[in-house]
């Protein structure tokens, strides 16, 4: 199975869209997807339906409590993804995870014996902390949403520096997989300068395929439902859909030894 992990610390920045809506593209394409949410807010799991209430076992349980992954999924609307929600409860997981022993590698942990799915996305809080820790130590590579907005590169820098240390403490086969640029308004033209900017310092490292501004997109959530259900041929899903077909031809090696 691979790992991505969908992070960047800043917040806004499309990541729970980008997780949600690439996890649907690929389960479309036959690949057998888990979508695990790691940020309080739970977002990515409303986004995809499920209701606060209706939430049993979640991702606080999985790390704090060492539920079995198996226990901790919920199905979806779509066909082939899953999930594993996450409550207001694991706003406390890293205060309460603090000083276990292995504290960075619990979902490394329970991701280890996973064999029933082709690939898992990580949803990410947007901080640095122990849950992203978490993600980044179970991570097989990283995606990284990056909004189309003048300070884009603030941060990304500390966020690099954040993997060569995750490299060389806890998984050393972590790679950045991509840069996505999100929030894309064509009609600005500090948006090229800025996409102009991230593609001259990042180079082949930029995803050809950008995510525009799209008020379908904003809407989906609200639905419960992920854009390439909600609206499929609005801009924003031929957009992630493009952005899948992409990330699946940076992934081959990976997928033949899945």
């Amino acid at each position: 199975m691979i790992v991505i992990a969908v992070a960047n610390q800043k917040g806004g920045v499309g990541k729970t869209t980008s997780a949600i809506n690439l996890a649907t593209a690929f389960a479309a394409s036959g690949w057998r997807t888990l979508l695990i949410d790691l940020d309080p807010q739970g977002n990515a799991s409303s986004g995809l339906g499920l209701a606060s209430a209706s939430r049993g076992a979640s991702s606080y349980d999985l790390l704090v409590d060492e539920v079995p992954l198996s226990e901790c999924i919920a199905t979806t609307k779509i066909s082939n993804l899953q999930i594993v929600p996450a409550t207001v409860d694991l706003s406390g997981a890293e205060v309460e995870l603090v000083s276990v022993p292995g504290r960075v590698e619990r979902l490394r942990t329970s991701l280890a014996s996973v064999q029933e799915y082709d690939i898992c996305f990580v949803d990410c809080p947007p901080s640095l902390g122990l849950l992203t820790l978490n993600a980044l130590t179970a991570a097989d590579r990283l995606l990284v949403p990056l909004q189309c907005e003048f300070f884009a590169l603030e941060g990304l820098s500390q966020l690099m520096q954040t993997v060569e240390q995750v490299k060389e403490r806890f998984n050393p086969s972590l790679r950045i997989v991509g840069i996505a640029l999100t929030m894309v308004d064509r009609r600005n033209r500090l948006s090229e300068q800025v996409s102009d900017d991230v593609r001259d310092v990042l180079g082949d490292l930029v995803f050809s395929a950008v995510i525009p501004r799209n008020v379908r997109l904003a809407e989906a959530p609200s639905h419960g439902l992920p854009a390439l259900i909600y609206d499929h041929h609005c801009a924003g899903s031929i957009a992630y859909m493009t952005l899948a077909r992409e990330l699946i031809s940076r992934l081959p090696s990976l997928r033949k030894a899945a």
